[in-house]
């Protein structure tokens, strides 16, 4: 079964080493095979992985797209380490990520990182405003 993807203009895509770059209209692709693929709004660049998660997110995509390094992968350890130093609340969404990663899930650990990110944004938030920490799952601890 393909994959359907819908572009809008201007909107770039990432199918296996390549940047697709739609035209100036809406447009729709099937693709059919096993390759990695990435919409541009998953995308990040080491220039937008600005803090500890997305700096994992990062590492992560680029182990997806292909770069299956030893100093990737050792790379990435180390950021995990040291986050869930930082904020032990990490430790479940760690723990998940980490799973897909030792099964070469990647494209499963990068959906996971995503809520590593918002985790972090939600730590974030949370310390500039002085409230009250979150549980893992993104909620208020009561």
């Amino acid at each position: 079964m393909a994959l359907k993807v819908e572009l809008r203009p201007g909107e770039r895509l990432i199918v296996g080493n390549c940047v697709i770059t739609n035209s100036d209209q809406r447009t729709r692709l099937f693709i059919e095979g096993r390759t990695p693929i990435l919409r541009e709004k998953d995308i990040l660049s080491p220039a937008t992985a600005d803090t500890p998660a997305k700096r994992i997110y990062l590492a992560i995509q680029l182990m997806y797209l292909g770069d299956e390094s030893a100093a990737l992968r050792r790379q990435y350890f180390e950021l995990v380490t040291d986050l869930v130093r930082a904020a032990p609340s990490t430790t479940t969404l760690v723990d998940e990520i980490n799973n897909e990663i030792l099964t070469n899930s990647h494209y499963k650990a990068l959906k996971a990182a995503k809520k590593l990110v918002a985790y972090e944004q939600d730590l974030l938030s949370n310390a500039a405003s002085g409230s009250a920490g979150l549980s893992a799952g993104g909620e208020a601890d009561r």
